[in-house]
């Protein structure tokens, strides 16, 4: 599969390669392509920075996984008209595993006319296709957790239904995509070693946030099979899959952890996603039960 038409230039006026933007339509993806173009006329951009390509037609799994690869190696975003619901899951689920960032055009605006109308939208490529409520809670939470993977937006952690926190490789990016499928809007919080996570963290309710605790003999073998796949195993003073250093980090996090005791604390060792998402689930759905019978008691009392 191959882009449409050439990219705007594929020189810069400056030595800084171009900005890549994939646009991924199941359609021509012409409209798709005005649209950008339109947007990218309000920034002080010259054409020969940008590298705008079409993706159109993409209507199988492959044809997403390819573009996702494309994009997360040109570190592109990507912007979707895609208006199947499979299709459109998928390419947030495979962006979300990648670190790829992703803009739907029509979701939000899907959802805002079937509520104005009062009527759900059609399923066909180049008009709209039949979906339901749940769908555009879905699709809006995979975009807000693929945005706030890894820390990347602070002050999303507030408007967060529920915040991961842990060292690195302890799953919480699929962890994260996997409950926001589930209608969850989740951000993670990676704990580094004697760096103080944000401040925003503090201010999340404490029932909303997920410590994730692990061996550090699973910790250990997870991280050296990571180095193995990147060829970094052999790098010296690599601290990243050395015991003394993931001791310190698991000391330093459930030292994190112990500071606040309302925060549930999740051992992932051995369990597989499915598992430790149905924990979170559970210990969520206990928490916000017990504010219900707490906040019953207390209308009772007055």
């Amino acid at each position: 599969m191959f882009p449409v038409g050439d990219p705007m230039s594929s020189v810069g006026s400056n030595t800084s390669p171009p900005r890549a933007i994939f646009v991924v339509s199941d359609a021509t993806g012409e409209t798709a392509e005005k649209v950008v173009r339109a947007a990218l006329s309000q920034f002080e951009i010259d054409d020969s920075d940008i590298d705008l390509r079409v993706f159109p037609h993409l209507r199988h799994e492959h044809d997403v996984d390819t573009v996702v690869a494309e994009a997360q190696v040109a570190q592109a975003l990507i912007v979707s008209t895609l208006v199947r619901p499979e299709e459109r899951e998928l390419l947030f689920r495979r962006c979300g595993e990648r670190s790829v960032r992703c803009v739907d055009l029509l979701g939000s605006l899907l959802g805002s006319l079937a509520g104005f109308f009062g009527i759900e939208p059609r399923g066909i490529p180049g008009l709209l296709h039949t979906v339901s409520t749940g769908y555009y809670r879905r699709m809006e939470a995979i975009e807000f957790t693929v945005h706030s993977d890894d820390g990347r937006e602070p002050d999303a952690l507030l408007r967060a239904d529920l915040v991961l926190v842990g060292v690195s490789r302890t799953s919480k990016t699929p962890l994260s995509i996997y409950l926001a499928q589930k209608g969850f809007k989740v951000a993670n919080v990676p704990v580094v070693l004697d760096v103080p996570p944000p401040s925003q963290l503090a201010e999340v309710a404490p029932e909303r946030v997920f410590a994730l605790t692990i061996q550090p003999e699973a910790l250990l073998a997870i991280r050296r099979q990571r180095l193995l796949r990147l060829h970094l195993d052999l790098v010296p003073d690599m601290s990243y899959g050395q015991r003394e250093h993931i001791l310190r980090e698991i000391y330093f996090a459930r030292s994190l952890f112990s500071a606040h005791p309302g925060w549930t604390v999740v051992d992932i060792t051995g369990k597989a996603i499915e598992e430790t998402a149905a924990d979170i689930l559970r210990a969520f759905s206990a928490a916000h039960q017990r504010q219900t019978q707490n906040h019953l008691l207390s209308d009772g009392e007055k």
